[in-house]
């Protein structure tokens, strides 16, 4: 069976709340995006990349190999819907797939950037959260 990269930045990195759909995913290893998206915590309660033509950043994450019926089945049930399935560049220019925000999401209301804080578990980390995760 064909598996598929996925990067993760959120709630489903090792530790966080929805690793658990990742049972039967094998971990790669943390990786970065290439410095061409910015980072938003949604009412700080998962992060979301979006892609952007200047002043990107980096996004810490971890890469796993996923096969269809673990993103299909355990992974895309548990997105919010201000998430959609996409493809990334990671920084050694490679492709993956990956959850990204939706065009209008970035307008709603809990939405804030944090492309400066270092990732999800640093933003989390920082006591700079709004105060719905910490």
């Amino acid at each position: 069976m064909e598996n598929l990269r996925m990067f993760v930045n959120g709630q489903a990195m090792s530790g966080g709340s929805l690793n658990t759909a990742l049972s039967g995913a094998v971990f790669v290893g943390p990786v970065e995006t290439a410095p061409r998206y910015r980072f938003y915590s949604v009412r700080d309660e998962f992060p979301g990349l979006y892609p952007v033509t200047s002043d990107g950043h980096a996004v810490p994450g971890e890469l796993y190999e996923v096969s269809y019926r673990i993103l299909r089945e355990h992974l895309l049930p548990n997105e919010p819907e201000e998430l959609e399935l996409s493809v990334i560049e990671l920084s050694d220019g490679s492709g993956s797939l990956s959850m990204r925000m939706r065009d209008g999401s970035l307008t709603l209301p809990g939405v804030t950037d944090i492309s400066t804080a270092g990732g999800w578990r640093a933003y989390l980390a920082s006591g700079r959260t709004q105060g719905a995760i910490g």
